[in-house]
């Protein structure tokens, strides 16, 4: 219970980045541009300098390479099966399927729902590294569960910011953050569950949410952000990039 406790304050931070988000109100284009670079710039520097290394510590290089590429098939999978569409610098929505995505609106919003699948696929092998710490012992556990809470954060920002910029409630804005970090509960549940827990099946699992975040932020963040104001995208991933690698 004290691991499921621990997991639940860590994910519930992602609340934390959404509130404040809300109190400052919805982004703009240039605002938009910032905060998508700075998904970017969070999503890459979890996978490089955390899941892939980590991945690759408890795993064989072949199980980090299949879980990568699986985890990249899997949003390629998600990218053909949601209508495709992207701002372009003339403001205008170029859209595959339009009937599907009626308004720009929709193409940010349609972001902000794989930003938040692609962290909530992240937090559910955090969940599991919480669990493995808690089997060694209780404060390498809370220890971990510390660093999650401090990058989950950033998290909350990220996935809040293009799903209410999209036009979706500032309730509901919240409600979906919280419920992308509480996958981390989800995770450790999983550890519980498994007594003694493979390190193959964390390995996979860790790299597995490093390929798909790998994917979102180079098929669908940078594009973005980079249409809208390409210099303001790049300060912003900079700045992200960065951030999440001095939270690590």
């Amino acid at each position: 219970m004290e691991s499921l406790l621990y997991s639940f304050l860590a994910g519930s931070s992602t609340a934390i980045g959404a509130i404040a988000l809300l109190f400052f109100g919805a982004p703009g284009k240039k605002a938009m541009s910032v905060l998508l670079g700075f998904a970017g710039g969070i999503m890459l520097a979890l996978s490089v300098f955390e899941l892939m290394p980590e991945a690759l510590e408890l795993g064989s290089l072949t199980a980090v390479i299949i879980g990568f590429l699986i985890g990249c098939g899997m949003m390629f999978g998600v990218d053909h099966a949601l209508p495709h569409a992207h701002m372009s610098e003339s403001d205008n929505l170029e859209i595959e399927n339009p009937e599907k995505l009626p308004n720009k609106e929709a193409s940010v919003l349609r972001t902000g729902y794989l930003i938040f699948f692609g962290i909530a696929l992240h937090n559910v092998p955090e969940g599991l590294a919480i669990g493995a710490g808690m089997e060694a012992s209780p404060e390498l556990g809370l220890f971990i569960a510390v660093a999650i809470a401090l990058h989950n954060i950033p998290e909350g920002l990220a996935v809040a910011g293009p799903l209410r910029a999209g036009g979706m409630p500032g309730g509901k804005v919240v409600l979906f953050t919280l419920g992308a970090g509480l996958m981390t509960v989800v995770g450790t549940a999983i550890g519980l569950l498994i007594f003694n827990i493979s390190p193959v099946l964390v390995s996979g699992s860790l790299a597995f949410a490093a390929g798909a975040m790998v994917y979102i932020v180079n098929d669908e963040l940078i594009p973005q952000a980079n249409s809208m104001h390409s210099h303001l995208a790049n300060a912003g991933l900079i700045v992200g990039l960065l951030l999440g690698f001095a939270i690590l």
